[in-house]
């Protein structure tokens, strides 16, 4: 189907509209639910890139994560943006990063793999945690006796971190830095990290600090 100017130019403002108010990212699919004719996924890529220059040298950009596109602010304002809303530091529990690093980056795994790399038991609140921040889920079983479950990350999980695929993630050493970048704000996850630390036995200064961007006594994950 060809579309004149004026045509493009509606569709491309819909397009951007959409995505502007939704606090979600919005998939091509979804996009072709704007209208009540029948556009290509092409076309709309083409609309994408588009909209993509269009905003290359204002403070927000056109992104596309797992789950979709969305418009987000630029790294390089996060800093002045902090001083309208200060927020006290948050420290993730060294036990629930190191659990969310393994599964990341050796998915799929099983509590019981998790616990051999970490060395110590595997708190089932450690894992309530991620699941109810959205960022990990059981993607199987292993067929082993007792059939385990297998977890993986979410799509949410890369959402939340501005990344397209798991190919995407950083060395295992910037995951943290990433994690403060795009999804530190959360106070839920460290509210439900101190619960979780008193039972792991990993509370205190055993913490990944967004501060300095350092763990305190933690280890390598081979």
């Amino acid at each position: 189907m060809e579309f004149d100017e004026g045509q493009m130019l509606t569709i491309k403002q819909t397009v951007e509209a959409a995505m502007l108010s939704s606090q979600e990212p919005i998939s091509i699919q979804e996009m072709k639910r704007l209208f009540d004719f029948d556009i290509s996924a092409t076309m709309l890529k083409s609309v994408l890139a588009e909209l993509s220059d269009d905003w290359a040298s204002r403070s927000a950009e056109l992104v596309e994560v797992a789950s979709g596109w969305r418009f987000q602010v630029r790294s390089s304002f996060q800093a002045d943006l902090n001083r309208l809303e200060p927020q006290r530091p948050i420290k993730y529990s060294r036990a629930v990063m190191e659990t969310l690093a393994i599964i990341a980056y050796k998915q799929p795994v099983t509590r019981g793999d998790i616990e051999d790399i970490r060395g110590v038991a595997v708190s089932p609140n450690i894992l309530k945690t991620l699941e109810s921040r959205g960022w990990i889920d059981q993607i199987g079983v292993r067929e082993t006796p007792g059939r385990p479950a297998l977890f993986g990350t979410t799509s949410h999980f890369l959402d939340d971190l501005g990344l397209k695929t798991l190919s995407d993630l950083p060395p295992l050493d910037d995951l943290g830095e990433l994690i403060d970048l795009h999804a530190g704000s959360s106070e839920q996850l460290r509210l439900d990290v101190d619960a979780v630390d008193a039972e792991d036995g990993h509370g205190g200064s055993d913490v990944f600090d967004e501060a300095s961007h350092t763990f305190s006594g933690s280890k390598a994950i081979n």
